[in-house]
């Protein structure tokens, strides 16, 4: 068996309010719970359990490989909601998109500060 990532977990102020934006915003299936987690399926068998922060949760990166579909209609919901994006992680290029390794890439705030990303090339390119 090849390792793999499976779960991974996001700490929340309010975790039924992070999934429902990571489901929207993604367009992914609605969330389950297993224990104290909501959990959030993504398409490659990595779950993200979310689970309630009882102070102030640590920002975190989460990166997610999309389709040049995907792309578009993920950007269209953070335009639709009027959510601010950057083509860079230190937040430096408002309102645009990178096109670093020949693909798009883009980032953006959840509610608890977490950084979010899609791209549609993985870094270093299609190898």
């Amino acid at each position: 068996m090849s390792v793999q990532l499976n779960p991974t977990i996001v700490h929340a102020h309010d975790k039924q309010a992070t999934a429902r934006h990571l489901v929207e915003i993604l367009g992914l299936p609605e969330p389950t719970t297993y224990g104290p987690f909501v959990v959030v399926q993504v398409d490659n068998d990595v779950s993200l359990d979310i689970a309630d922060d009882h102070g102030e949760p640590h920002p975190q990166h989460y990166a997610f490989l999309v389709s040049e579909d995907e792309f578009d209609a993920i950007h269209a919901r953070i335009r639709e909601r009027k959510l601010e994006w950057w083509a860079d992680p230190f937040h430096q290029k408002p309102g645009e998109v990178n096109h670093g390794d020949g693909g798009r890439g883009l980032y953006w705030n959840d509610p608890n500060g977490h950084s979010l990303e899609i791209l549609t090339v993985p870094y270093g390119g299609w190898r």
